[in-house]
């Protein structure tokens, strides 16, 4: 006996006692611990890799192409034809590296296809790239639910995002009417800023050598549904 308590009630109590405390650690600990996820919408970049250094003002842009398992890859649009930046010689171009799941790729969609619309008389092509998608119908289903005109292509072996060094989501390239790299953007982007980098790119005219590319048809813009930052190495504002 301890007082008016026997061992045996001094047992049960401090089973109780520790009961209790349990069920308040249970009630009181979160079901799981917070971990990193794809940024709500608005939220500045994805990044897929740590920051690198790729095309640079003043390349040459690359051909809407690269390499998969040892094999030579050309972006096809939706519909499965060839996607060739060399079809649109003498034209200022527009590159959007995009996911249809990725939330700040949805945030700048619109601003994309009103800058497309407001410029295509100006001559400008937007070529969006998707990647890391499940099928392309996916990608087509984006297509529609935004109404975009411009033509998007599959990258669906990321051969073209990475022969373009793209590290995350949105990535914009902006090239001149020569083939030239004017400005890489890592980010979504409003439209002041696009208007910003467009500007000198719709102003400015081709050299004839950069507008007659062998092989190539200066062609407009087609339907992305039927026919087919920050400085560079840094995120876009947030």
């Amino acid at each position: 006996m301890v007082g008016p308590f026997s061992g045996r009630q001094l047992v049960v109590l401090a089973i109780v006692v520790v009961g209790v405390a349990v069920v308040l650690k249970v009630l009181t600990t979160p079901l799981a611990t917070p971990t990193a996820a794809v940024p709500t919408p608005g939220a500045s970049f994805v990044a897929f890799a740590p920051a690198q250094v790729g095309l640079r003002p003043g390349d040459r842009a690359p051909e809407l192409a690269g390499t998969a398992n040892g094999q030579r890859v050309e972006l096809s649009s939706l519909d499965g034809r060839p996607l060739q930046l060399s079809a649109f010689a003498g034209h200022p171009v527009w590159v959007n590296f995009f996911a249809s799941w990725c939330p700040p790729c949805q945030a700048e969609t619109p601003t994309i296809e009103e800058e497309y619309e407001a410029h295509r008389a100006q001559g400008l092509v937007v070529i969006g790239v998707s990647v890391q998608e499940s099928s392309v119908s996916d990608v087509k289903h984006y297509a529609t639910t935004y109404g975009l005109q411009f033509p998007i292509g599959f990258d669906g072996t990321s051969a073209v995002y990475q022969a373009y060094h793209v590290y995350g989501l949105p990535t914009q390239v902006f090239i001149d009417r020569n083939g030239i790299v004017r400005q890489v953007w890592n980010g979504p982007v409003t439209r002041a800023q696009a208007e910003q980098m467009l500007a000198p790119l719709l102003t400015a005219s081709a050299s004839p050598a950069a507008s007659t590319v062998p092989g190539a048809s200066v062609a407009a813009p087609s339907s992305g549904l039927g026919a087919s930052s920050g400085p560079v190495g840094a995120p876009g504002p947030s």
